[in-house]
């Protein structure tokens, strides 16, 4: 089997309140935020801390009564997902999940993505981004400068 997949891209956290959660992961681990963006569709706000050669991403809902909203309140903050950079999101999601999975496109960070169904990730839910070389490898230190002081 070809390896579809590129990269980490991210791992995200569901949290309550951005705010919050950035004094622990900037105040307490040091973790630069990078961008932070609203996305209506699923009515989030999405926060991308730099953490060397992969994005932390909080994902902190912002209608209670949505999907992620009722989830959060069920199980708590915490580990939502982890994502992959592929080069053929749609292509990537269909042939790593289940047969019969629909695919649905979404978006974050101005690049598409899409949520993979597969019973065998042993609980993790998976996603898949689109990757971009320049911005993924070539313009990025893949390490974080230990050097906190600029």
């Amino acid at each position: 089997m070809t390896t579809l997949l590129r990269r980490l891209d991210h791992v995200a956290i569901l949290v309550r309140s951005t705010d919050e959660a950035l004094r622990f992961y900037e105040g307490h681990l040091g973790l630069r935020c990078h961008s932070s963006e609203l996305i209506p569709q699923p009515n989030v706000r999405l926060t991308y801390l730099d953490a060397g050669n992969a994005w932390l991403q909080l994902v902190e809902p912002l209608d209670r009564a949505s999907p992620l909203g009722t989830w959060l309140d069920e199980n708590g903050e915490g580990l939502h997902h982890i994502c992959f950079g592929v080069d053929d999101v749609e292509a990537a999601a269909a042939a790593l999940s289940d047969p019969g999975a629909e695919v649905t496109l979404g978006n974050g960070r101005g690049r598409v993505s899409s949520f993979v169904t597969v019973a065998g990730s042993h609980g993790v839910r998976l996603e898949c981004t689109q990757f971009v070389h320049a911005a993924d490898v070539s313009d990025v230190s893949g390490w974080l400068d230990g050097d906190r002081s600029d």
